[in-house]
């Protein structure tokens, strides 16, 4: 079995839901059927918000190429990073280490295009440094798909800081839940739930739209990689 190196911290409960989510992916019968992970659950990251949206000094690539380098050193053989905006940086992370990176983001484009028409609308429900960096809107667009985003940047920001904050409540899922039910009313019936904050209300998102979690994608490809031989 291959070690995995995560990269958390961003949020909190985010890196703890995904690991929570890679050993229910794994039939076991005892501890050793389970896949290894090291975790740098690093609170201190810089705010990819600040930075992204805010004009922000502070640039988190530095620290999150850091862990990536440790976490290699600690005898990771993949790294892994349950945050959407974070990757963004990612390019920072492949320079720092010698061992893969499982994108999140090109692994939810790719389940997009399986998922969607030819020409068609997909949905991103996470973060407005998303839209404002385009993380999904180039790779999107190679298979001839677009990306739309929910309408209200201050309201799905408030929502992502009141579960960071105050967990998961009545008040980010009806956030979440408008957002959703007005992306379906403009065609984009397939949805990515890509904010990882978000990944804690799945089931508020509108009961009509194909919506997946970019989080479950990262989860599938940890346990292949994990499970696979070494080359």
């Amino acid at each position: 079995m291959r070690r995995i190196g995560i990269l958390g911290g961003m949020g909190p409960e985010a890196t703890i839901l995904l690991m929570q989510k890679v050993v229910k992916a794994v039939p076991a019968q005892d501890d050793g059927d389970h896949i290894p992970l090291i975790v740098d659950q690093n609170t201190q990251v810089p705010s990819r918000i600040a930075h992204l949206l805010q004009g922000g000094p502070v640039d988190p690539g530095p620290v999150l190429a850091d862990m990536a380098q440790r976490l290699a050193r600690a005898g990771a053989e993949a790294l892994a990073m349950p945050c959407n905006t974070a990757h963004h940086y990612a390019d920072a992370i492949r320079e720092a280490a010698t061992v893969p990176f499982i994108d999140m983001i090109a692994l939810s484009v790719a389940h997009a295009r399986a998922q969607a028409a030819p020409g068609g609308r997909i949905g991103i429900l996470g973060s407005p440094a998303l839209r404002r960096t385009g993380l999904f809107d180039a790779p999107l667009a190679q298979f001839g798909l677009t990306a739309v985003y929910p309408a209200d940047d201050d309201r799905m920001l408030a929502a992502i800081r009141q579960i960071k904050s105050e967990g998961p409540g009545p008040g980010p899922r009806a956030v979440l839940h408008d957002a959703s039910c007005a992306l379906l009313d403009t065609g984009a019936q397939v949805q990515m739930i890509a904010c990882t904050e978000f990944s804690l209300i799945p089931d508020a998102v509108a009961k009509d739209a194909a919506a997946f979690d970019t989080l479950d994608q990262l989860v599938q490809a940890i346990v292949s990689f994990a499970k696979s031989a070494p080359t």
